[in-house]
């Protein structure tokens, strides 16, 4: 890679256009400089870095741009002093998840299990309830009064799922009936529509996707549900909201973003950061991608942020009608992490594991989030779609007051007194507007959803959305960048 001062001739001669300068203040292109790569890679979360680690193995040369001041993408630490953190946003792992797995073992992060020694807790109108997921519901609440609808829709989603040719729903035999509506229509038409029922739905989807079932294609929901599997197992509804067995089953020693800064430990000053791209045009033999720090040459681009960022990127030429339109219609999830910091887990002491289902808002569901020794007590509850629109209007300290209210009518009054409280709104992360996943309503997957992962002339596109198994989660982010990784190195 070279790296040389970039000056307003040289720029304008190596785009071929003078367009390339449109809203660059004159001043901040002396600021720049021009690098040469064989890939362009956009964005350093999981899915970019993975791609760029993968292209480095095969020998070939590599610039990620970061818009942010670090690396990690929807992966946060918060560190708590004393070696503690809190993960901020992605947290866990579980069976099937093989790629973040390795990934987590080839730069030297060991994992632990998720506490999970106890009963869970459940509250629904006031009333608390506890149970072993052991139990013969398992991790359903045992709430006789919703048992069956709970057991139907979980069945027939299960069922539908293995009718989704995984990661290309729209060649579904029923893609257009299952496309046309949400998951609340399929719900309500299928079982009895309890509004309690309802309710634990709208956790569940607030909590999973960020969203409310009525804004979720349920052509969408079914390939989510098939996702959560591999080349060799099938994917479940309770494997995505199981701890034991399931997608919160493992925890990664020292946080789930310490994976991602070892990685771009190894990739160098490869990492531009704090260099958002804001154009990226395609030469005859090659692509552009002009950023607020950096402007680089390179063969082939890697696009690995979310749909709704990809879509400010202004490209020349045009990005085809079928990728802009499903860029605008996949919105980013809403969803609010709130985390308590204790002098120990004191819900251990009651036999609590720290999971919580809570249908009283705005709480949704609730985890333990403390260190591996349990030198500290952590636990952190999400807040997900119209509650937490709701939650995020109040003032701070009214926030903090409900979810403190919360936690304590789940686990007891200590829930009242942390040392310290954590709230995480990725809707308001400029970087990320939204999480933890983009999702798509009535009738996007089947008129759009074949642009989904299609290069666009030497432009390709990773992020966890792209992923075939596991979207939404980090082993998807994972996947999709080995996976555009290679369909580059294909084409070099």
């Amino acid at each position: 890679m070279v790296d040389r001062p970039i000056t307003r001739r040289r720029l304008l001669g190596a785009a071929g256009a003078g367009a390339l300068l449109a809203g660059v203040p004159a001043g901040a292109l002396a600021r720049r400089t021009v690098r040469h790569a064989d890939v362009v890679v956009v964005g350093a979360g999981f899915a970019g870095l993975s791609a760029a680690r993968e292209l480095v193995r095969s020998g070939r040369s590599v610039v990620v741009l970061e818009a942010r001041h670090r690396v990690g993408g929807r992966a946060l630490n918060a560190e708590l002093g004393g070696g503690v953190i809190s993960e901020r946003g992605a947290t866990f792992i579980g069976p099937t998840q093989n790629r973040i797995r390795r990934l987590a073992k080839e730069v030297g992060v060991g994992t632990f299990p998720t506490y999970d020694e106890g009963d869970d807790v459940y509250l629904h109108d006031g009333k608390r309830s506890t149970y072993s997921d052991r139990g013969p519901t398992g991790t359903a609440p045992p709430d006789l009064e919703i048992l069956g609808d709970i057991a139907t829709a979980v069945y027939k989603i299960d069922q539908m799922a293995r009718q989704v040719p995984v990661g290309s729903p729209w060649k579904a035999s029923k893609a257009a009936e299952w496309d046309a509506q949400t998951l609340k229509d399929f719900v309500l038409a299928n079982t009895d529509g309890n509004p309690r029922f309802i309710r634990l739905l709208e956790v569940v989807t607030r909590a999973a996707v960020g969203a409310e079932p009525q804004d979720v294609s349920l052509l969408w929901t079914v390939n989510f549900i098939a996702a959560s599997g591999d080349e060799h197992h099938a994917g479940t509804f309770e494997r995505n909201f199981n701890t034991r067995g399931g997608a919160q089953q493992t925890r990664f020693r020292g946080g789930s973003q310490r994976v991602a800064k070892l990685v771009a430990r190894e990739l160098g000053d490869r990492i531009v950061l704090g260099s958002p791209a804001r154009r990226i045009t395609q030469l005859p033999h090659g692509v552009l991608v002009s950023s607020d720090a950096a402007v680089v040459h390179a063969k082939r681009a890697i696009v690995a942020i979310p749909p709704v960022l990809s879509a400010e990127i202004v490209y020349e030429p045009a990005l085809p009608a079928s990728r802009e339109d499903l860029l605008a219609r996949f919105p980013q999830g809403t969803l609010t992490k709130v985390t308590a910091v204790y002098d120990r887990p004191f819900w251990r002491d009651k036999g609590l594991t720290g999971t919580a289902v809570c249908l009283d808002p705005p709480l949704g569901a609730t985890f333990d989030d403390s260190p591996e020794d349990g030198s500290v007590g952590i636990v952190f509850g999400f807040v997900g779609g119209a509650a937490a629109r709701s939650f995020n209007r109040r003032p701070p300290s009214e926030r903090r007051a409900v979810a403190l209210e919360g936690f304590s009518k789940l686990f007891g009054s200590e829930g009242l007194h942390p040392t310290r409280y954590l709230e995480s709104n990725w809707r308001k992360q400029k970087w990320t507007r939204g999480c933890p996943l983009a999702y798509t309503g009535p009738g996007t997957l089947t008129k759009f959803g074949p642009a989904l992962r299609k290069p666009v002339g030497r432009i390709h596109w990773a992020g966890t959305e792209t992923s075939v198994f596991w979207s939404g989660y980090m082993d998807g982010a994972v996947r999709s960048g080995e996976r555009a990784a290679r369909e580059v190195l294909r084409r070099l």
